[in-house]
Protein backbone atom coordinates (compact mmCIF):
# COMPACT_ATOMS: atom_id res chain seq x y z
CA UNK A 1 0.00 0.00 0.00
CA UNK A 2 1.44 3.17 -1.57
CA UNK A 3 0.26 6.69 0.04
CA UNK A 4 1.75 9.82 -1.62
CA UNK A 5 2.19 12.95 0.17
CA UNK A 6 2.00 15.86 -2.49
CA UNK A 7 4.39 18.46 -2.13
CA UNK A 8 1.24 21.04 -1.19
CA UNK A 9 0.42 19.90 1.26
CA UNK A 10 2.33 16.60 2.33
CA UNK A 11 -0.59 15.23 3.93
CA UNK A 12 -1.70 11.79 3.85
CA UNK A 13 -5.44 11.71 2.00
CA UNK A 14 -8.45 11.73 4.43
CA UNK A 15 -10.14 8.16 3.79
CA UNK A 16 -7.05 6.88 4.89
CA UNK A 17 -6.24 8.22 8.20
CA UNK A 18 -8.36 5.32 10.36
CA UNK A 19 -6.48 2.59 8.59
CA UNK A 20 -2.95 4.40 9.84
CA UNK A 21 -3.98 4.26 13.38
CA UNK A 22 -2.21 0.89 13.83
CA UNK A 23 0.92 1.71 12.06
CA UNK A 24 1.10 5.09 14.35
CA UNK A 25 0.94 2.56 17.36
CA UNK A 26 3.99 0.11 16.22
CA UNK A 27 5.67 3.39 14.90
CA UNK A 28 5.22 5.03 18.58
CA UNK A 29 5.83 2.00 20.18
CA UNK A 30 9.47 2.38 18.91
CA UNK A 31 10.38 5.65 20.91
CA UNK A 32 9.54 3.82 24.27
CA UNK A 33 12.54 1.49 22.99
CA UNK A 34 15.51 4.08 22.44
CA UNK A 35 13.86 5.65 25.52
CA UNK A 36 14.50 3.16 27.79
CA UNK A 37 18.47 2.93 26.39
CA UNK A 38 19.15 6.25 26.84
CA UNK A 39 17.64 5.99 30.36
CA UNK A 40 19.84 3.70 31.49
CA UNK A 41 23.00 5.51 29.63
CA UNK A 42 23.40 8.35 32.19
CA UNK A 43 23.09 5.36 35.21
CA UNK A 44 25.55 3.44 33.45
CA UNK A 45 28.03 6.40 33.04
CA UNK A 46 27.96 6.53 37.32
CA UNK A 47 28.28 2.88 37.51
CA UNK A 48 32.11 2.76 35.36
CA UNK A 49 33.05 5.65 37.53
CA UNK A 50 32.17 3.97 40.70
CA UNK A 51 33.79 0.68 39.36
CA UNK A 52 36.14 0.76 37.01
CA UNK A 53 38.01 3.64 38.74
CA UNK A 54 36.88 6.17 35.58
CA UNK A 55 37.13 9.60 35.90
CA UNK A 56 34.19 12.22 35.15
CA UNK A 57 35.76 13.12 31.65
CA UNK A 58 37.08 9.98 30.69
CA UNK A 59 33.33 8.28 31.54
CA UNK A 60 31.57 10.55 28.88
CA UNK A 61 33.32 8.53 26.19
CA UNK A 62 29.87 6.98 26.54
CA UNK A 63 28.11 9.75 25.78
CA UNK A 64 30.32 10.41 22.80
CA UNK A 65 29.99 6.45 21.70
CA UNK A 66 26.20 6.72 21.41
CA UNK A 67 25.76 10.37 20.13
CA UNK A 68 28.41 9.88 17.70
CA UNK A 69 26.73 7.05 16.08
CA UNK A 70 23.81 9.40 15.37
CA UNK A 71 26.36 11.83 13.79
CA UNK A 72 28.34 9.17 11.69
CA UNK A 73 25.21 6.65 11.02
CA UNK A 74 22.05 8.79 10.30
CA UNK A 75 23.39 9.89 6.61
CA UNK A 76 23.13 6.38 5.84
CA UNK A 77 20.49 5.29 8.12
CA UNK A 78 18.44 8.04 5.38
CA UNK A 79 19.79 6.31 2.33
CA UNK A 80 18.45 3.14 3.64
CA UNK A 81 15.42 4.70 4.18
CA UNK A 82 15.13 6.32 1.56
CA UNK A 83 16.16 2.73 -0.82
CA UNK A 84 14.23 0.15 1.05
CA UNK A 85 11.58 2.57 3.36
CA UNK A 86 10.07 2.85 6.31
CA UNK A 87 9.27 -1.19 7.52
CA UNK A 88 12.42 -2.09 6.46
CA UNK A 89 13.90 0.74 8.24
CA UNK A 90 12.70 -0.35 11.31
CA UNK A 91 13.04 -3.79 11.53
CA UNK A 92 16.59 -3.43 10.64
CA UNK A 93 17.43 -1.02 13.31
CA UNK A 94 15.71 -3.23 16.13
CA UNK A 95 17.90 -6.08 15.11
CA UNK A 96 21.10 -3.95 15.64
CA UNK A 97 19.90 -2.39 18.45
CA UNK A 98 19.16 -5.44 20.03
CA UNK A 99 22.69 -7.00 18.81
CA UNK A 100 24.54 -4.39 20.15
CA UNK A 101 22.94 -4.91 23.97
CA UNK A 102 24.05 -8.95 23.05
CA UNK A 103 27.59 -7.30 23.29
CA UNK A 104 27.15 -5.76 26.34
CA UNK A 105 27.43 -9.23 27.83
CA UNK A 106 30.98 -10.23 27.18
CA UNK A 107 31.85 -6.28 27.59
CA UNK A 108 30.69 -6.93 31.27
CA UNK A 109 32.07 -9.65 32.05
CA UNK A 110 35.60 -8.53 31.08
CA UNK A 111 35.10 -5.15 33.04
CA UNK A 112 36.39 -3.21 30.38
CA UNK A 113 35.55 0.57 29.91
CA UNK A 114 36.88 0.53 26.25
CA UNK A 115 34.07 -3.02 25.73
CA UNK A 116 31.33 -1.29 27.04
CA UNK A 117 32.02 2.31 24.43
CA UNK A 118 32.57 -0.56 21.43
CA UNK A 119 29.38 -2.19 22.90
CA UNK A 120 26.93 1.33 23.12
CA UNK A 121 28.57 2.57 19.34
CA UNK A 122 26.96 -0.76 18.20
CA UNK A 123 23.87 -0.20 20.65
CA UNK A 124 23.16 3.56 18.99
CA UNK A 125 24.02 2.74 16.05
CA UNK A 126 20.74 0.46 15.60
CA UNK A 127 18.76 3.35 17.46
CA UNK A 128 20.04 5.92 15.11
CA UNK A 129 18.49 3.79 11.92
CA UNK A 130 15.25 2.84 14.05
CA UNK A 131 15.00 6.50 15.08
CA UNK A 132 15.36 8.25 11.73
CA UNK A 133 12.64 5.40 10.54
CA UNK A 134 10.18 5.82 13.13
CA UNK A 135 10.53 9.89 13.40
CA UNK A 136 9.78 10.51 10.14
CA UNK A 137 7.06 7.89 10.10
CA UNK A 138 5.49 9.52 12.88
CA UNK A 139 5.93 12.91 11.05
CA UNK A 140 4.16 12.57 7.83
CA UNK A 141 1.90 9.59 8.81
CA UNK A 142 -1.28 11.96 8.79
CA UNK A 143 -2.07 15.65 8.40
CA UNK A 144 1.00 17.91 8.20
CA UNK A 145 -1.07 20.85 10.28
CA UNK A 146 -0.99 18.06 13.24
CA UNK A 147 2.99 16.79 12.98
CA UNK A 148 4.35 18.35 16.18
CA UNK A 149 1.16 16.84 18.18
CA UNK A 150 1.47 13.27 16.68
CA UNK A 151 5.48 13.42 17.05
CA UNK A 152 5.22 15.44 20.85
CA UNK A 153 2.87 12.84 21.69
CA UNK A 154 5.36 9.77 20.26
CA UNK A 155 7.85 11.45 22.23
CA UNK A 156 6.09 11.02 24.95
CA UNK A 157 6.30 7.30 25.58
CA UNK A 158 10.17 8.10 24.75
CA UNK A 159 10.19 10.03 28.02
CA UNK A 160 8.51 7.05 29.48
CA UNK A 161 11.41 4.75 28.51
CA UNK A 162 13.80 7.31 29.82
CA UNK A 163 12.07 7.23 32.84
CA UNK A 164 12.14 3.32 33.19
CA UNK A 165 15.85 3.30 32.81
CA UNK A 166 17.30 5.09 35.98
CA UNK A 167 14.60 3.27 38.00
CA UNK A 168 16.18 0.42 37.14
CA UNK A 169 19.53 0.76 36.68
CA UNK A 170 19.65 2.11 40.35
CA UNK A 171 18.22 -1.07 41.55
CA UNK A 172 20.31 -3.25 39.66
CA UNK A 173 23.98 -1.65 38.88
CA UNK A 174 23.80 -0.35 42.43
CA UNK A 175 22.00 -3.14 44.01
CA UNK A 176 25.66 -4.43 45.41
CA UNK A 177 27.25 -1.06 46.72
CA UNK A 178 29.19 1.62 44.77
CA UNK A 179 32.42 0.56 45.33
CA UNK A 180 35.19 -0.96 43.04
CA UNK A 181 35.06 -3.81 45.25
CA UNK A 182 31.66 -4.86 44.29
CA UNK A 183 32.47 -4.53 40.60
CA UNK A 184 31.70 -8.21 39.84
CA UNK A 185 28.37 -8.08 41.00
CA UNK A 186 27.27 -4.95 39.54
CA UNK A 187 28.39 -6.46 36.37
CA UNK A 188 26.39 -9.07 36.47
CA UNK A 189 23.75 -7.06 36.54
CA UNK A 190 24.57 -5.28 33.92
CA UNK A 191 24.51 -8.24 31.75
CA UNK A 192 20.91 -9.26 33.03
CA UNK A 193 20.02 -5.90 32.46
CA UNK A 194 20.90 -6.20 28.60
CA UNK A 195 20.33 -9.31 28.10
CA UNK A 196 16.84 -9.00 28.82
CA UNK A 197 16.55 -6.05 26.63
CA UNK A 198 18.08 -7.58 23.60
CA UNK A 199 15.40 -10.29 23.85
CA UNK A 200 12.54 -7.63 24.38
CA UNK A 201 13.74 -5.97 21.12
CA UNK A 202 13.99 -9.01 19.37
CA UNK A 203 10.63 -10.42 20.18
CA UNK A 204 9.34 -6.80 18.90
CA UNK A 205 11.46 -6.76 15.88
CA UNK A 206 9.28 -10.18 15.22
CA UNK A 207 5.98 -8.14 15.86
CA UNK A 208 6.75 -5.33 13.44
CA UNK A 209 7.98 -8.03 10.69
CA UNK A 210 4.85 -9.53 10.37
CA UNK A 211 2.62 -6.28 10.73
CA UNK A 212 1.44 -4.45 7.53
CA UNK A 213 3.00 -1.20 7.11
CA UNK A 214 2.00 1.50 4.27
CA UNK A 215 4.69 3.18 3.27
CA UNK A 216 4.96 6.61 2.59
CA UNK A 217 6.41 8.24 -0.32
CA UNK A 218 7.57 11.80 -0.95
CA UNK A 219 5.44 13.33 -4.68
CA UNK A 220 8.20 13.57 -6.94
CA UNK A 221 6.90 17.02 -8.48
CA UNK A 222 5.55 20.38 -8.05
CA UNK A 223 7.14 23.45 -5.89
CA UNK A 224 6.04 24.00 -2.16
CA UNK A 225 4.61 26.79 -1.14
CA UNK A 226 7.60 27.96 0.50
CA UNK A 227 9.82 28.14 -3.08
CA UNK A 228 10.32 24.72 -4.32
CA UNK A 229 12.99 23.68 -2.11
CA UNK A 230 12.54 20.03 -2.84
CA UNK A 231 16.09 19.85 -4.63
CA UNK A 232 17.82 20.74 -0.90
CA UNK A 233 16.74 21.21 2.39
CA UNK A 234 19.75 23.71 3.37
CA UNK A 235 18.06 26.21 0.79
CA UNK A 236 15.49 26.70 3.82
CA UNK A 237 16.77 28.93 6.43
CA UNK A 238 14.64 27.70 9.17
CA UNK A 239 15.94 24.12 8.66
CA UNK A 240 19.69 25.07 8.94
CA UNK A 241 19.31 26.64 11.77
CA UNK A 242 16.97 24.05 12.90
CA UNK A 243 19.67 21.70 12.81
CA UNK A 244 22.08 23.76 14.25
CA UNK A 245 19.94 24.21 17.52
CA UNK A 246 18.99 20.72 17.69
CA UNK A 247 22.80 19.82 17.66
CA UNK A 248 23.11 22.21 20.94
CA UNK A 249 20.14 21.22 22.37
CA UNK A 250 20.75 17.77 22.18
CA UNK A 251 24.79 18.43 23.34
CA UNK A 252 23.00 20.41 26.71
CA UNK A 253 20.47 17.46 27.42
CA UNK A 254 23.42 14.92 27.23
CA UNK A 255 25.56 16.82 29.88
CA UNK A 256 22.87 17.54 31.65
CA UNK A 257 21.73 13.74 32.07
CA UNK A 258 25.76 12.60 32.05
CA UNK A 259 26.17 15.00 35.36
CA UNK A 260 22.85 14.85 36.80
CA UNK A 261 24.07 11.93 39.72
CA UNK A 262 27.30 13.91 39.98
CA UNK A 263 25.49 17.02 40.54
CA UNK A 264 23.39 15.51 43.47
CA UNK A 265 25.06 13.91 44.93
CA UNK A 266 27.78 17.08 45.68
CA UNK A 267 24.84 19.20 46.11
CA UNK A 268 22.44 17.25 48.27
CA UNK A 269 23.89 16.23 51.90
CA UNK A 270 23.67 12.32 52.55
CA UNK A 271 23.11 10.98 49.03
CA UNK A 272 25.13 8.48 47.06
CA UNK A 273 24.89 6.91 43.75
CA UNK A 274 21.90 4.99 43.87
CA UNK A 275 19.60 7.76 45.54
CA UNK A 276 21.14 10.03 42.82
CA UNK A 277 19.67 7.27 40.15
CA UNK A 278 16.48 7.31 41.60
CA UNK A 279 16.44 11.14 41.72
CA UNK A 280 17.38 11.02 38.09
CA UNK A 281 13.81 8.99 37.78
CA UNK A 282 12.22 11.58 39.46
CA UNK A 283 13.72 14.58 36.69
CA UNK A 284 12.64 11.84 34.09
CA UNK A 285 8.97 11.78 35.31
CA UNK A 286 9.46 15.22 35.42
CA UNK A 287 10.49 14.50 31.44
CA UNK A 288 7.51 12.51 31.05
CA UNK A 289 4.62 14.65 32.73
CA UNK A 290 5.79 17.85 30.75
CA UNK A 291 5.69 15.96 27.44
CA UNK A 292 2.42 15.20 27.99
CA UNK A 293 1.17 18.38 29.45
CA UNK A 294 3.27 20.36 26.44
CA UNK A 295 1.01 18.27 23.90
CA UNK A 296 -1.85 19.40 25.34
CA UNK A 297 -0.53 22.97 25.37
CA UNK A 298 -0.35 22.80 21.57
CA UNK A 299 -3.97 23.10 21.03
CA UNK A 300 -3.97 26.08 22.59
CA UNK A 301 -0.29 27.86 21.73
CA UNK A 302 1.64 28.01 18.85
CA UNK A 303 4.95 25.28 19.11
CA UNK A 304 7.20 28.38 18.57
CA UNK A 305 5.83 30.00 21.21
CA UNK A 306 6.28 27.58 23.86
CA UNK A 307 9.88 26.90 22.69
CA UNK A 308 10.59 30.04 23.01
CA UNK A 309 9.53 30.55 26.87
CA UNK A 310 10.56 26.88 27.50
CA UNK A 311 14.20 28.37 26.66
CA UNK A 312 14.30 31.26 28.32
CA UNK A 313 12.93 29.66 31.59
CA UNK A 314 15.39 26.49 31.23
CA UNK A 315 18.05 29.24 30.81
CA UNK A 316 17.28 31.04 34.28
CA UNK A 317 17.11 27.38 36.04
CA UNK A 318 20.69 26.51 34.78
CA UNK A 319 21.74 29.07 36.53
CA UNK A 320 20.34 28.61 39.31
CA UNK A 321 21.75 24.79 39.19
CA UNK A 322 25.68 26.47 38.50
CA UNK A 323 24.38 28.26 41.60
CA UNK A 324 25.90 24.97 43.12
CA UNK A 325 23.17 25.59 45.89
CA UNK A 326 22.35 22.73 48.37
CA UNK A 327 19.27 20.74 47.89
CA UNK A 328 17.87 23.92 45.36
CA UNK A 329 19.89 22.84 42.49
CA UNK A 330 19.55 19.65 42.51
CA UNK A 331 15.19 20.25 42.60
CA UNK A 332 16.19 23.20 39.84
CA UNK A 333 17.51 20.62 37.75
CA UNK A 334 14.52 18.68 37.88
CA UNK A 335 13.07 21.27 36.75
CA UNK A 336 15.36 21.85 33.81
CA UNK A 337 14.13 17.92 32.70
CA UNK A 338 10.42 19.20 32.15
CA UNK A 339 10.85 22.17 30.26
CA UNK A 340 13.16 20.22 28.05
CA UNK A 341 10.56 17.69 27.40
CA UNK A 342 9.03 19.38 24.47
CA UNK A 343 12.39 20.58 22.28
CA UNK A 344 13.55 17.87 20.30
CA UNK A 345 9.95 17.07 18.68
CA UNK A 346 9.17 20.95 18.58
CA UNK A 347 12.65 21.49 17.01
CA UNK A 348 12.22 18.59 14.77
CA UNK A 349 9.34 19.48 13.46
CA UNK A 350 9.66 23.03 12.60
CA UNK A 351 12.97 22.43 10.99
CA UNK A 352 11.78 20.12 8.46
CA UNK A 353 8.25 21.88 7.53
CA UNK A 354 7.51 22.80 4.13
CA UNK A 355 10.41 20.77 2.48
CA UNK A 356 8.28 18.89 0.35
CA UNK A 357 9.84 16.64 -1.46
CA UNK A 358 12.99 17.02 0.59
CA UNK A 359 11.40 15.98 4.04
CA UNK A 360 13.11 12.73 3.76
CA UNK A 361 16.25 13.77 3.74
CA UNK A 362 15.93 16.73 5.86
CA UNK A 363 14.27 14.59 8.39
CA UNK A 364 17.60 11.97 8.66
CA UNK A 365 20.04 15.49 8.55
CA UNK A 366 17.70 16.26 11.29
CA UNK A 367 18.37 12.93 13.54
CA UNK A 368 22.02 13.75 12.34
CA UNK A 369 21.97 16.09 14.71
CA UNK A 370 21.16 14.32 17.71
CA UNK A 371 25.52 13.96 17.19
CA UNK A 372 25.33 16.86 18.37
CA UNK A 373 25.23 14.44 21.96
CA UNK A 374 29.13 14.62 21.85
CA UNK A 375 29.51 18.16 21.73
CA UNK A 376 29.35 19.07 25.82
CA UNK A 377 29.66 15.88 27.75
CA UNK A 378 33.83 15.96 27.90
CA UNK A 379 34.11 19.75 28.03
CA UNK A 380 31.39 19.70 31.49
CA UNK A 381 33.68 16.77 32.27
CA UNK A 382 36.63 19.08 32.19
CA UNK A 383 35.01 21.73 33.89
CA UNK A 384 33.44 19.73 36.69
CA UNK A 385 36.96 18.41 37.37
CA UNK A 386 38.10 21.50 37.41
CA UNK A 387 35.44 23.37 39.21
CA UNK A 388 32.95 21.24 40.64
CA UNK A 389 30.04 19.72 39.09
CA UNK A 390 27.51 22.96 39.03
CA UNK A 391 30.14 25.17 37.51
CA UNK A 392 29.48 22.93 34.07
CA UNK A 393 26.05 23.84 33.70
CA UNK A 394 26.55 27.17 32.47
CA UNK A 395 27.40 25.57 29.30
CA UNK A 396 23.75 24.03 28.94
CA UNK A 397 22.62 27.76 29.78
CA UNK A 398 24.13 28.89 26.57
CA UNK A 399 22.17 26.54 24.65
CA UNK A 400 19.35 26.96 26.15
CA UNK A 401 19.57 30.12 24.84
CA UNK A 402 19.88 29.59 21.76
CA UNK A 403 16.74 27.58 21.23
CA UNK A 404 14.57 30.24 22.92
CA UNK A 405 16.01 32.56 19.86
CA UNK A 406 14.94 29.66 17.39
CA UNK A 407 11.91 29.59 19.06
CA UNK A 408 11.68 33.12 18.48
CA UNK A 409 13.19 34.23 15.20
CA UNK A 410 15.33 31.20 13.69
CA UNK A 411 11.57 28.40 13.29
CA UNK A 412 10.34 31.15 10.57
CA UNK A 413 9.57 29.76 7.08
CA UNK A 414 11.31 31.64 4.80
CA UNK A 415 11.37 31.65 0.58
CA UNK A 416 14.06 29.62 -0.92
CA UNK A 417 13.98 31.72 -3.67
CA UNK A 418 12.85 34.99 -2.76
CA UNK A 419 14.14 35.57 0.57
CA UNK A 420 10.28 36.15 1.54
CA UNK A 421 9.73 35.60 5.56
CA UNK A 422 6.54 33.91 6.49
CA UNK A 423 5.11 34.24 10.24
Amino acid sequence: MVIEIDATPPGVTAPSLGSLRGPLALAISCFVVWGLAYGLLDVLNKHVQDTLSVGKAQSTWLQIAYFGAYLLMSVPAGMLLQARGYKFGIVFGLCVTAGGALLFIPSAGAANFNFFVGSMFVLASGLCVLETAADTYVNVLGPPEHASRRLNLAQSFNALGVFMGPLIGGAVFFAEGEGSAAASADQSGVQMTYLVIALAVLAFAAVVARSRLPEIRDAAHGDSKSGGAGASPFAQRHFVFGVVTQALYIGAQVGIGAFFINLVTETWPGFGSREGAFMLAVATAAYLIGRFATTALLLRFAPRTILTVYGLINVALCLVVAAGLAKVSAIALVGVFFFMSTMFATIFTLGVADLGPATKRGASLMVMAIGGGVLLPYPMGRIAEAYGTPAAFLLPAACFVVVALYGWRGAQVSAARGGRVTP
